[in-house]
């Protein structure tokens, strides 16, 4: 497969990743599906792991690799592809870019999971973060320490745990554009650039 058509398959996978982690995020919003104060929603959810890095940023990278495929910048110093090289050459830079933006959703999230929700503990009727430091991912049993709002471990462990998935499927895509796009810009694409000027050549 040519460069710019990888490129614009890479770009295909990340949008629907990025709709996910953003409906993951907004979903946070709402633990255990139900609306509560902002005062109440663990910290992490304000960090907009999954609006920010894995939805906003990641659409960068992700509208650059859909038009290489079509990139028209062609024939520059008598190179009819040397066009193509250039624009294979710079979504290594988005390509970055998207890395950065899922290695903070990824961030995110593992600090979430790792803390835990915030909730009502339940001896203590006190809205804190009564999981933190503990291995409670592994001891369902411990999640009824919180009380409210009702299910809200669930609710945050999946959420979180599907930004993190989805922030690393989106790394190791980003990674690969990097390659292709390496491979791009050293070799050209195996497509002809433009039939103006093949004819010329």
């Amino acid at each position: 497969m040519c460069p710019g058509a990888f490129s614009k398959c890479l770009g295909i996978s990340l949008l629907p990743l990025s709709v996910v982690c953003v409906l993951c995020n907004i979903l946070l919003f709402f633990p255990g599906g139900t609306p509560v104060d902002s005062k109440l929603l663990s910290e992490e959810v304000w960090y907009f792991g999954g609006i920010l890095g894995s939805g906003v940023l990641m659409l960068f990278p992700a509208l650059v690799f859909l038009g290489l495929k079509n990139n028209d910048c062609c024939g520059c110093c008598g190179n009819a592809s040397c066009g193509r090289r250039f624009a294979m050459l710079s979504s290594i830079l988005f390509a970055g870019v998207g890395v950065l933006g899922a290695a903070y959703s990824v961030g995110v999230s593992v600090l979430a999971i790792t803390r835990g929700p915030f909730c009502m503990k339940k001896d203590s009727k006190e809205w804190t973060y009564p999981l933190e430091n503990s291995e409670y991912v592994f001891n369902p049993a411990s999640w009824k320490q919180c009380v409210e709002p009702v299910d809200v471990v669930h609710w945050n462990l999946t959420l979180f745990l599907v930004l993190l998935a989805m922030g690393l499927i989106q790394s190791v895509l980003c990674a690969v554009q990097v390659v292709n796009g390496l491979v791009g810009a050293l070799c050209g694409d195996c497509r002809g650039c433009c039939p103006e000027a093949q004819a010329t050549a």
